[in-house]
């Protein structure tokens, strides 16, 4: 095993002086104090989609009689106003309409809503805007109008280009409409996201190796590759199926790294590769622990403060959504996040990154000093699962942490008896 290399700052029994100077003053017992609040993403969640998908454990609902696209966008509008002066002077980097299936709103809506942020909040110039769209609710010239109303960026979930394993996963779309889908997103938009699932009921190696060729002729700017988990409370859990062992879904991560790098796509986080230009803004915010202010039915937020970190959550059911938000109190939940979970949430968005992170950035993102992890990264950098770059001040996990993240991760959980 390689030697530990002591890291400035967080060494066993390191002085404050030994903290980089943004983070010397964070050293007040039970407080915070951020010296400069992080970037702001805007989070808008639209939770409706065609159908269920028996996997899916997001908040999404079935739209049998169509989504209140007029009402929900109001109560959306309402959500946002309200929660200006939490944000007030702010400048959102990134905006990501998420789902459920956004794609189900016509684009007059879309136009309608993104015109409706920019009025209330002050965007970044070039912002990132984000939509996801499924091929099931494609439509020629239907991204083209997306496009118009103000979108950037658009996110496919395709999950997969092969008809028996899209009826196996319960998706409503066909092979010919994810290949079609993902055309029409090439020719209408710079940058696009196509996501694939992989270690799905009865699939091989060739099987993946076979989508991945589908996949990579688009020649995707970025791809999302997800393992087919079964989440308590879906179909799939009352009902699992027969899923690939440990081994085979090994292998085939082994088969998707290997080729996305061949044709240039960096694997930046455990799921996402992108080519260089194009990686994704708003996600890149959540790993790095910046702020997002979440609106939506179900939505969730983080909002920092000079001496507290806030965490807010929407009225989960979209009726109960709407009408709470029309009537200014949206947020159903909100709560301080405690002193002690602070690192443990840092890391686990942090050490998501293959590039890690600056050491400094820590203290800037939680007002903690260095040495509320100096433990746990000592742990860490034992076990081989994090080596530090001393020139670049930097941590990130090894090959083997990144392989077994969950458990690198779970050293930074707080003490049971605290």
């Amino acid at each position: 095993m390689a030697p530990v290399i002591p890291i400035a700052g967080v060494g066993a029994g390191a002085a404050d002086a030994a903290s980089p100077a943004s983070v010397q003053h964070y050293l007040r017992p039970g407080t915070l104090q951020l010296a400069a609040l992080p970037p702001l993403s805007l989070y808008v969640h639209i939770p409706w989609c065609l159908r269920k998908c028996p996997y899916c454990d997001f908040n999404s609902h079935e739209a049998r009689d169509g989504a209140p696209e007029q009402r929900y966008t109001d109560a959306l509008l309402a959500d946002l106003e309200a929660a200006l002066p939490l944000v007030w002077g702010r400048r959102v980097h990134s905006v990501f309409i998420g789902g459920g299936t956004p794609s189900l709103f016509a684009p007059e809506a879309i136009d309608r809503l993104i015109g409706g942020i920019r009025a209330r909040l002050p965007l970044e110039p070039g912002v990132e805007i984000t939509m996801e769209a499924n091929p099931g609710t494609f439509e020629r010239e239907r991204f083209r109008a997306f496009r118009g109303a103000g979108v950037t960026r658009l996110s496919i979930g395709v999950q997969s280009f092969d008809d028996t394993m899209l009826a196996r996963i319960g998706r409503v779309h066909d092979a010919a409409q994810a290949r079609a889908a993902v055309a029409e997103a090439r020719d209408a938009f710079d940058t696009f996201n196509i996501d694939l699932m992989y270690a799905l009921p009865g699939q091989t190696a060739e099987h993946l190796a076979a989508e991945l060729d589908t996949a990579l002729a688009f020649a995707p700017p970025h791809l999302s590759i997800y393992h087919l988990t079964v989440e308590p409370n879906t179909l799939f859990a009352l009902q699992p199926p027969v899923l690939p062992d440990d081994d085979a879904s090994s292998d085939m991560l082994d088969l998707i790294t290997e080729r996305t790098a061949a044709v240039g796509l960096q694997r930046y986080e455990v799921s996402a590769f992108a080519q260089p230009g194009h990686r994704c803004t708003h996600n890149l915010n959540y790993w790095e622990f910046g702020d997002y202010l979440g609106i939506g039915a179900g939505a969730h937020g983080k909002l920092s403060f000079p001496h507290r970190v806030l965490r807010q959550v929407r009225w989960r059911e979209p009726a109960a959504y709407m009408q709470h938000a029309l009537a200014g109190n949206a947020v159903s939940n909100a709560h301080e996040v405690k002193r002690r979970d602070l690192p443990f949430e840092f890391m686990l968005n942090a050490l998501r990154l293959r590039e890690g992170f600056e050491l400094t950035r820590f203290g800037e993102r939680t007002g903690l000093p260095l040495s509320a992890v100096n433990t746990a990264l000592a742990q860490a950098q034992q076990r081989g699962l994090l080596e530090h770059d001393v020139a670049a001040g930097t941590v990130r996990p090894t090959a083997r942490g990144f392989d077994f993240l969950s458990d690198l991760q779970s050293i930074f959980l707080p003490p049971a008896s605290d």
